[in-house]
């Protein structure tokens, strides 16, 4: 695959160095892409909790395929086809009710490895630890980390913002102008803290001036939990507002003396 995609083991491992810099493994460096032992191939438990949030990130179909318990494989030789099962080696999927994953790992040198993957009331977390002497230590210990961070991990996505009103616009083309908000807020709390009683505080100017521009920045939504403020969400101006010209004065006029019109009658 290395000589398929770069040309030769050596750039492809260059490749992998690159990447690992990238996303902030410092105590890593590839000497080849099998991942045998090998003088100055190393790696740390922080740094494989790195990559594997990276993977799961960018490509969470992965867990379609480590969470597979046993498949049948057909090798296709020149010698004819044969076939044999294939089981998977982490255990923690039949022993871990909330496993999702992800990759186990063994040499020698480095014992008994895992990138441990879980998910439980929508905290997802990864267990990272090497050099288990055995199987059952290694997936103990994975179990102890995760209900530790399942222990005092507590998740708050806001499903229900404040409704936006329309904000009057001056001199503008446009009488009114509607509001957005940038994203949901979603706030990971690592102390257990009881979330339920946060509360929101919208800070949003009385009126706008034109010329007004879609996506820029309105006001903001800010989250607190007693005094600390965990953070806050960017309210957007939906629509693009210009300034007013002639012509939208004087419709604007129009509109005014028809409603007037429309009451007295």
């Amino acid at each position: 695959m290395a000589e398929h995609i770069c040309g030769s083991e050596e750039e492809f491992v260059s490749q992998m160095n690159a990447k690992a810099a990238k996303l902030g493994m410092k105590d890593t460096h590839f000497v080849n892409c099998c991942g045998l032992d090998a003088k100055g191939h190393v790696t740390s438990a922080h740094d494989i909790a790195l990559m594997a949030r990276d993977l799961t990130i960018r490509h969470p179909q992965i867990h379609d395929y480590c969470t597979i318990w046993m498949e049948n494989i057909i090798h296709k030789t020149k010698k004819g086809d044969s076939e044999f099962g294939l089981a998977n080696t982490n255990k923690l999927l039949k022993q871990y009710s909330y496993a999702t994953g992800l990759k186990t790992g063994y040499t020698s040198v480095a014992k008994y490895c895992l990138a441990a993957t879980a998910e439980k009331d929508g905290v997802k977390l990864i267990a990272a630890l090497m050099a288990a002497p055995d199987l059952k230590t290694r997936s103990a210990d994975a179990q102890t980390l995760l209900n530790y961070g399942f222990s005092i991990c507590r998740v708050y996505k806001d499903q229900n913002p404040p409704t936006l009103p329309t904000l009057p616009v001056r001199q503008g083309a446009k009488d009114t102008v509607g509001l957005t908000y940038e994203t949901n807020m979603c706030y990971v709390s690592t102390s257990g803290e009881d979330l339920s009683g946060i509360r929101k505080k919208v800070r949003l100017p009385k009126t706008a001036a034109a010329p007004i521009k879609k996506g820029d920045t309105a006001g903001m939504v800010s989250y607190y939990l007693g005094e600390k403020e965990l953070g806050h969400v960017k309210i957007l101006y939906a629509d693009s507002v210009s300034h007013a010209a002639f012509i939208d004065y004087y419709m604007q006029l129009l509109k005014k003396i028809f409603f007037l019109h429309e009451q007295v009658l």
